[in-house]
């Protein structure tokens, strides 16, 4: 049987379906934005604590502004000079479009600005409610359509990556991702599919390392799918690699100055990732292309053997420092004092005592998306797109019980095995329409979407939480307002101390430069504010001299801050909470008891 026989059915790739998945797709987004809008959009003066995406603002003023495409240092956090950051014009590119003609139209770079933070995003989810809708469609069928928009739209929206201000760029690789997936998925009946998910793929991986497992899946599932099924799969992976190859040298030749073409970059696309995409797209495309290496079973197993022990020998010859774990070479203090702490990075055996309802509402419905294939292999009758949707959803579930971030892509791969499944007791609710077959049918329902699971799971925890923990999250969220900051973008510009968590929204909502930042490159800088808060009075006066500080911001309600108390309850930051000011600081009236509290360097003789 050919992929193109197992396909449900050869509708999904006419026009009309696709014309008709696009009009669903941008009336959701249309309706989400409006929803956005009655509500003031809240995003666009409250980050949250989303330092990415004001980093990312703040990176793309500085592109508007005349630094270079290939400079991404950025001059304003760090110790003097600055640090290279490790993201991709890719992302600046567009907004920095969107930012340029929209100045251009409205007279208003800050006017530009909100339209880009409404309509990046909302373009982002429209782009991976479509695919999302379009991989659920050649999954499961037309019958499927309306559960996947549902389903789909809500866990795009619980995820938070695309609410307006969004600017990181998680939302860009999960659209991306999705569009690999969706167009694999058609590729059977779709002549140009394979090509353009290729491309997908090269373009996720340039726009940050951490889709390597996905896009390393999908080239696996690709390659084995080819093995097992050469003549219906020969075009698909030949395409596949041409179009991951092709992009990614385009991509390394356009993002990358040819001045460290010659140095690795494990975090980011470089050198590393450039060889090793040209030599696997390649590979693959050549073993797909040519009969001596694919005429039989053995000779496709031998020629994708070789290809594999090529591409680990060039990893572990030319590149062994990329093979250790992402972040081994990491300060111990920042592993100790930033990054254990980073909620998003944390595994799921940590968060089963930290955070038990971040858990429910972050793996339930993967993992009953999991229980679901499961059943289905069981059942027999396994199909491509089964393995490729399997396949994705194990290792995201995976990346996921390491680090939750990754359960942004494990809740959307979910969207695809839950609404089939939805699909099925619909069908047979209408077949039998007994009160048994509408209950399991409702139960279906509510079990797939995230939102209730967050729902109960935060109901159960709200009622262990004191009046103290609530009183110190809002003011935590108070210290990451626009609002919040607008004395100190009042105050002429200067370099001012801060925990990191306030790094990027002063960048963003001032002209001052920091130290500190959430960003593992910047060791220099982060380290330099860990010697000032948590040593003595004294240690930080001399941090304040040498660095020509001239004001000091203070979050009491801050996680960070009170971290950083904790561990060094006779540090400068902790005196400073108790209300001990040194005689060299003198508080800025106007922020006294304000979420952010200033204090200005008193000028030496």
């Amino acid at each position: 049987m050919t992929p193109a026989d197992t396909m449900i059915s050869v509708k999904a790739t006419q026009p009309a379906s696709r014309r008709n998945d696009l009009a669903v797709a941008v009336v959701v987004t249309l309706a989400m934005v409006a929803v956005n809008a009655l509500g003031g959009f809240p995003g666009l003066t409250d980050a949250g604590g989303d330092n990415d995406s004001l980093l990312r603002l703040v990176e793309v003023r500085d592109m508007l502004a005349g630094q270079g495409w290939f400079d991404l240092h950025q001059y304003r956090m760090g110790v003097e000079g600055g640090f290279v950051m490790h993201w991709s014009r890719l992302v600046d590119a567009p907004l920095a479009a969107i930012i340029f003609v929209a100045s251009a139209l409205t007279g208003s770079m800050a006017v530009a600005e909100t339209i880009a933070e409404v309509l990046w995003p909302a373009l982002l989810f429209c782009l991976a409610l479509l695919f999302t809708i379009r991989a659920v469609r050649s999954f499961a069928g037309a019958g499927a359509v309306l559960p996947a928009v549902v389903i789909g739209a809500a866990a795009l929206h619980f995820i938070g990556i695309f609410s307006p201000g969004a600017l990181d760029h998680h939302n860009v690789q999960l659209t991306l991702t999705m569009a690999s997936l969706s167009l694999l998925l058609e590729a059977p009946v779709r002549r140009w599919a394979a090509l353009l998910a290729g491309l997908c793929a090269a373009l996720t991986l340039a726009v940050g390392m951490e889709t390597a497992p996905y896009v390393a899946t999908i080239g696996v599932c690709v390659s084995l799918l080819f093995v097992a099924d050469p003549s219906g799969e020969r075009r698909i992976a030949k395409d596949f690699g041409l179009g991951f190859a092709g992009v990614s040298a385009l991509v390394f030749l356009t993002t990358i100055a040819p001045s460290v073409w010659g140095q690795p970059q494990c975090d980011a696309f470089s050198t590393v990732q450039f060889v090793v995409a040209a030599l696997a797209g390649c590979g693959l495309a050549a073993v797909a292309s040519l009969d001596m290496a694919n005429s039989t079973l053995g000779r496709r197993l031998i020629a994708l053997g070789l290809l594999a022990l090529a591409l680990a020998a060039v990893l572990v010859v030319l590149f062994p420092q990329c093979l250790a774990a992402p972040y081994a070479s990491l300060d111990p203090r920042l592993k100790q004092m930033w990054l254990g702490h980073i909620e998003e990075a944390q595994s799921i055996f940590r968060l089963v005592f930290d955070n038990p309802a971040m858990v429910v509402a972050r793996f339930a419905t993967p993992l009953v998306a999991i229980v679901l294939m499961a059943l289905r292999f069981s059942h027999g009758g396994w199909r491509r797109q089964d393995s490729l949707v399997a396949a994705l959803l194990a290792v995201a579930f995976l990346v996921s019980a390491w680090e939750v971030r990754g359960s942004t892509f494990s809740i959307a791969f979910a969207v695809i095995p839950l609404s089939a499944w939805i699909t099925k007791w619909r069908q047979r609710a209408e077949t039998n329409p007994s009160r048994g077959s509408m209950l399991r049918m409702a139960t279906a329902w509510l079990i797939s979407v995230n939102a209730v699971w967050s729902g109960a799971a935060e109901a159960a925890s709200s009622a262990f939480e004191t009046n103290a923990a609530a009183k110190d999250a809002s003011a935590d969220a108070a210290c990451h307002g626009k609002a919040s900051f607008a004395a100190l973008g009042r105050m002429p510009a200067t370099t001012v101390l801060a925990i990191s968590n306030l790094g990027s929204p002063i960048l963003a909502f001032t002209g001052h430069r920091v130290f500190a930042g959430p960003y593992h490159r910047n060791v220099a800088g982060n380290l330099l504010v860990f010697d000032a808060l948590l040593g003595s009075a004294s240690d930080a006066k001399v941090v304040v001299d040498n660095h020509h500080v001239g004001l000091v911001a203070l979050c009491r309600g801050n996680p960070e801050s009170r971290l950083f108390a904790t561990n060094a309850p006779g540090g400068f930051l902790a005196g400073l909470m108790r209300g001990s000011v040194p005689d060299w600081l003198e508080p800025v009236a106007e922020t006294r008891g304000a979420p952010l509290e200033l204090y200005r360097v008193r000028p030496t003789d």
